[in-house]
């Protein structure tokens, strides 16, 4: 199988990949990747999905930072994989448009006041109605189910299990984060900016004007094609990442 190897610490990975005839090849050759492995945490996959988008990713926590539980070791990941246990989820993704400019994510997308010093103000309009006349705050965006996990949960402490998710980050106002149907889509118009857009980890943030406006919404046709999600966000990895914490009771995915 033809792959392309992506993430961090890769020769600790590249024996087992070909212990168990995986051809790793280059990202930028002619020869099209049958798979993507990721090496690392979250923000490997991240970046595989914007980097290679649509083709099946298998991520592999990095044993170094990220300790793994005696069922999820990478030797015995790869076996299942070759024994097709490993089952692939199909996740939508979430995307902002201004203009021309179009970004897609797997978490989430916020646009952020540019000046940390001094708020962002902006005015929200969903599905073609006002919402919010205008609203003050360090940023505003959408997260996809499986971002619900993320930085969506640290600002609204909820997780959801359908949709996507409208999150109002520090605002002085009193305005509910919202759960909303997957085919709706949010209007935010900059009144004090200016704001930057970003999409998951992505270095390409993208500087909105005051004037300018972001449609955010989930994409109804792009979907990421991950296998052994459950194993990547394994509860009892997680602890021994974090043996401080308490035990994740929500639902990782």
């Amino acid at each position: 199988m033809n792959i392309i190897l992506a993430g961090k610490n890769l020769d600790d990975i590249r024996p087992l990949l070909r212990t168990h005839n995986f051809r790793e090849i280059p990202a930028d050759g002619d020869i099209p990747p049958e798979l993507i492995v990721t090496h690392g945490g979250d923000g490997a996959l991240l970046g595989a999905e914007r980097d290679f988008p649509g083709i099946p990713k298998l991520p592999l926590r990095d044993a170094r930072t990220a300790p793994l539980c005696p069922h999820h070791r990478a030797e015995l990941q790869m076996e299942a994989f070759l024994r097709n246990e490993t089952p692939l989820s199909e996740l939508p993704l979430v995307f902002a448009r201004s203009g021309t400019y179009e970004a897609y994510a797997l978490n989430d997308v916020f646009l952020h006041n540019q000046d940390r010093g001094s708020a962002l103000r902006y005015r929200v309009r969903i599905d073609g109605e006002l919402y919010a006349g205008e609203v003050v705050g360090d940023g505003v965006g959408i997260a996809s189910v499986h971002g619900s996990t993320a930085y969506y949960r640290s600002i609204t402490h909820s997780l959801f299990r359908v949709g996507i998710g409208l999150a109002f980050s520090n605002s002085t106002e009193e305005v509910n984060h919202l759960v909303l149907s997957e085919s709706s889509l949010v209007e935010i118009e900059v009144v004090r900016g200016p704001g930057i857009l970003i999409a998951d980890n992505s270095p390409d943030q993208r500087v909105i004007a005051e004037g300018e406006r972001v449609i955010f919404g989930q994409s109804p046709e792009r979907r990421a094609r991950i296998y052994g999600l459950a194993n990547f966000m394994c509860p009892q990895c997680r602890a021994l990442r974090h043996p401080n914490r308490l035990p994740f009771r929500g639902v990782p995915f």
